[in-house]
């Protein structure tokens, strides 16, 4: 199940990145990402009024919270993003940034989450930004036109869904998976439909091209990736998911390479093997060890959330 969990979660994830390059074509970034949260927004809103069960308990500063991470999350990683790819900045480089994120994410797991990641998971992250590096070199060798300052946009992404990651983690209340889907998807609505009514791109343009992109964003990355995203977290960790992260260029460069006949030859080839290697090492690197504190207590290492045992099953309230 969790083979399929992680797959799935992959391929919608690095979807999103194709769905912003046939955006990108149609409209400008807010008015595609609008357009994207509304129906999202509406649907999930009618749901939770006839479903309430999942509400049950949660405090108006827990739905804050929520929100504030479906901004970083959400509204502050996906803007960059699609800003980045309408600069020029190919799909599979504005992937391969993001990869940079488990290195970021594994780095602070220690000192904000008391999840310490063991030698033989730094090992794996290490391979990951290897192959993440193979992948980024082979992209920029094609050239897309972009300017240099472009490649800096989606690293703010990045740096928000790091933010929204840890915020998430440090929550001592349990959300549903739906619960934080809902309120994610209406606060992002909210946004993007405040900046592109600013910005006068509120109405959407009338091609087919248009919709298409609009219906391949709310399926695969908002519905699929975004909901898997939140629910590998709260089964295995920061390190599991953001593990799964080092896929994401690879992947959306072979995506890239079929649809829009970005670069792909044998460096890329070689990219996403390491990657798939890293995930390898990662995943059997983090033994599942206690290391006493000063107190005399058990502190968790990566491997007891992570990739060093298997998941946990999801209890009440999960």
């Amino acid at each position: 199940m969790h083979l399929l969990l992680s797959t799935a979660f992959v391929l919608c994830w690095s979807s999103g990145f194709i769905g912003a390059k046939l955006g990108a074509d149609s409209a400008s970034a807010v008015t595609v990402l609008m357009w994207r949260f509304l129906p999202p927004a509406v649907v999930l809103a009618a749901v939770a009024a006839f479903s309430r069960t999942a509400w049950r308990g949660l405090s108006a500063r827990d739905v804050a919270r929520q929100a504030v991470i479906g901004a970083l999350s959400q509204s502050g990683y996906l803007l960059t993003v699609y800003h980045a790819i309408q600069l020029g900045v190919s799909s599979g480089t504005t992937a391969l940034i993001d990869g940079v994120q488990p290195l970021v994410a594994g780095a602070l797991a220690g000192p904000l989450l008391h999840q310490y990641v063991s030698r033989g998971q730094w090992l794996g992250l290490g391979l990951g930004a290897g192959g993440v590096a193979l992948v980024t070199l082979a992209d920029a060798a094609a050239g897309t036109g972009a300017a240099w300052w472009a490649y800096l946009v989606p690293f703010l992404g990045m740096a928000s869904l790091v933010a929204a990651t840890f915020l998430e983690s440090r929550s001592r209340v349990r959300v549903a998976p739906a619960v934080a889907l809902t309120v994610h998807c209406a606060t992002s609505a909210v946004v993007f439909t405040a900046l592109a009514a600013a910005a006068g791109a509120a109405a959407p343009p009338a091609g087919l091209s248009f919709w298409v992109s609009v219906a391949w964003l709310v399926v695969l990355p908002t519905f699929g990736g975004y909901g898997l995203y939140w629910l590998i977290l709260r089964r295995c960790g920061v390190t599991e998911v953001n593990t799964l992260m080092f896929l994401m260029a690879p992947v959306t460069a072979v995506w890239g390479a079929l649809m829009f006949g970005e670069p792909f030859g044998p460096q890329t080839v070689l990219g996403l093997a390491v990657c798939l290697a890293a995930v390898v090492v990662v995943h059997r690197g983090g033994a599942p060890s206690a290391a006493p504190d000063a107190g005399g207590s058990t502190r968790r290492t990566a491997g007891d959330r992570g990739a060093g045992v298997p998941c946990r099953r999801p209890g009440p309230g999960s």
